[in-house]
């Protein structure tokens, strides 16, 4: 039988598992679904009399392997996936919930590990991510430690970077502050402050899935990226859309939601040297679920949808 301090101990390390997790899938469901299968596994092999000496290696060989073999099927999806992917966003009601593995778990660095294979990537996140050595690795992933070493030095090439280096709490606080300048002036429709808070190959990326309306095309450049965030909200503010600024993946960024508080959207802003270098929108109503009901919205075909060109007003106010 489980004892109650190995129940306690197990799920004491679920915040860790959970990071794995989601480093390995993208998918907040899929991480948590992968973690409980790995806490019942656990359960299971007690129940049959199976010795666990250490829970923690226990857990996260389960959940790496699980990952895995997640990723061995999820890999032909994304295969045929329409338009830019991008990860489920994940959102925190502060920057220090998730601080020490925030910028590990960006959207800019899960589209960075979609090159790899999953062992690849498993090796990767454990190694440079989670700093975990290579004797522990070749454990969880099943290889030898001298295959993970060649396995970790290749996926290093392939990508050409590591994850980028953890924000300071002063960092931070400015680029929530840039950010709630961006989204007041995006609300008023004032493109000149636009322009100068954009930097100048600001991207701005939609992941819709196929599922909502996401350009096909991201565009590139201050005027074309702050005329379409000025008429956006114009049109946000018409039907009644209003948003939350948050933290998501560990960046500034916000959620929208309708008049009757569903989901519409959820938005991350890579932020550096005070200016916003790419935008990513996450609209793909599978990819919402998690943070409650989603909004109908963004699967209406209506002649001024998002990705009309036109040229905005500087009228528009919003909702905070």
């Amino acid at each position: 039988m489980t004892s109650i301090d190995e129940t306690t101990a197990a799920a004491g390390y679920r915040p860790l598992l959970f990071s794995i997790a989601y480093g390995m899938t993208g998918s907040v469901g899929d991480a948590e679904d992968i973690v409980q299968d790995a806490m019942l596994g656990l359960v299971k092999a007690k129940r049959s009399g199976t010795a666990v000496s250490n829970v923690k290696a226990y857990l996260t060989t389960a959940v790496t392997r699980l990952g895995i073999n997640h990723l061995g099927s999820a890999r032909v999806r994304r295969e045929t996936y329409v338009g830019a992917w991008l990860p489920e966003p994940l959102v925190d009601s502060g920057p220090a919930e998730h601080a020490e593995l925030a910028d590990s778990l960006s959207m800019a660095f899960l589209v960075l590990l979609e090159s790899l294979s999953p062992v690849e990537r498993a090796v990767f996140m454990l190694r440079e991510v989670f700093g975990y050595g290579y004797p522990e690795i070749a454990g969880l992933v099943g290889r030898s430690e001298a295959n993970c070493r060649q396995i970790f030095t290749r996926a290093r090439q392939r990508i050409h970077t590591g994850p980028p280096e953890a924000g300071s709490g002063a960092r931070r606080a400015e680029a929530a502050e840039l950010a709630d300048r961006f989204f007041t002036a995006a609300a008023g429709g004032d493109i000149d402050v636009l322009m100068e808070l954009l930097a100048p190959d600001v991207v701005l990326i939609g992941d819709g899935g196929g599922k909502a309306q996401a350009l096909a095309t991201p565009p590139v450049g201050r005027l074309a990226v702050a005329r379409l965030f000025a008429g956006l909200f114009r049109r946000f503010l018409r039907i009644g859309v209003t948003l939350s600024p948050a933290w998501v993946n560990g960046q500034p960024g916000a959620v929208f939601r309708d008049a009757g508080d569903r989901v519409v959207a959820v938005m991350s802003l890579d932020v550096a040297d005070g200016m916003v270098h790419v935008a990513r929108s996450v609209v793909n109503p599978d990819k919402l679920g998690h943070l409650g009901p989603v909004s109908n919205l963004g699967l209406r075909r209506e002649p001024d949808h998002m990705v009309r060109k036109e040229q905005p007003s500087n009228a528009a106010r919003t909702v905070p």
